[in-house]
């Protein structure tokens, strides 16, 4: 009679084992994380947590162990725009819109992870512009704000909040300043102050336009005045002789009937006594 071989279970434990263990990690968490394009992801590890001094993970397949985590921050530059009232110098309140242009710092992302979590727009961009914002505008007149000073007061907001989110491992690219709302009555005082201004300038250009007219005819006039200087120094009696011979020649060949009388006239001219 044969005997049928016995299952050794001895033999195949190891085998057991690792298909449990398999189980196991894959119902906790996976071994690999996938990183999108434009994202960057800083690694929390159970047993140390976040290497600040780490470099960013990149796009891409990564294998990490199951019990850690990738924390997944978007690198590209992100905006946000925020619709304020802010106080002048004279207290006059302004409304505008402030947009603001900004990334996180790629070689600081692990201290942005640690120091300031997701959300760090929110908790980090927003609240510095704001109060930038506020603080530069408060030194400024509303007239400024809006035409004369509009591009001195955008490069001071943006050294300090340049200077302030680099603090807080954001980096700022470049902010608008759009919609600017004054007062009515502001509105209408400066207005009337450009057209004012418009007028001067309109007033001024007639001014030197007639000035230049008073030059250019006084310039003539000295011209004129040097020309006949001239003649009347270079006319003589030999000239006015010459000049009635050469006159009394061209009568003589005309076709008129006349009478001349050789030296009869004035200083020896020739004399016409009559023609048709």
């Amino acid at each position: 009679m044969n005997q049928q071989p016995q299952f050794d279970l001895k033999k195949f434990r190891p085998i057991i084992y690792m298909v449990i263990a398999v189980i196991f990690l894959l119902s906790v968490g996976k071994f690999w994380v996938t990183i999108d394009s434009g994202y960057s992801g800083v690694l929390y590890r159970l047993t140390t947590g976040v290497d600040v001094d780490e470099p960013a993970y990149g796009q891409g397949l990564h294998i990490i162990l199951p019990w850690n985590k990738m924390h997944i921050y978007e690198v590209r530059q992100g905006e946000k725009t925020e619709t304020m009232n802010v106080l002048s110098v004279n207290l006059l309140e302004i409304g505008l819109d402030i947009t603001t242009f900004y990334q996180p710092d790629i070689n600081k992302l692990g201290y942005l992870d640690v120091e300031r979590g997701m959300g760090y727009d929110t908790k980090v961009v927003i609240p510095v512009m704001r109060s930038v914002v506020r603080e530069v505008i408060a030194k400024y007149l509303p007239e400024e704000i809006n035409s004369t000073k509009r591009e001195i007061i955008k490069k001071e907001i943006m050294d300090e909040a340049t200077a302030t989110l680099a603090d807080n491992y954001v980096q700022l690219n470049d902010i608008l300043i759009r919609n600017i709302n004054l007062p009515e009555k502001l509105k209408s005082s400066i207005e009337k102050k450009l057209q004012q201004e418009q007028e001067a300038l309109e007033y001024e250009f007639k001014i030197d336009k007639e000035r230049l007219e008073a030059d250019r005819k006084r310039i003539e006039a000295q011209g004129i005045q040097d020309f006949q200087k001239i003649i009347t120094q270079s006319i003589n009696d030999k000239l006015l002789r010459w000049n009635g011979i050469e006159a009394t020649l061209k009568l003589a060949e005309s076709n008129n009937a006349k009478v001349i009388v050789v030296g009869s006239g004035k200083d020896g001219l020739p004399l016409i006594l009559g023609g048709n």
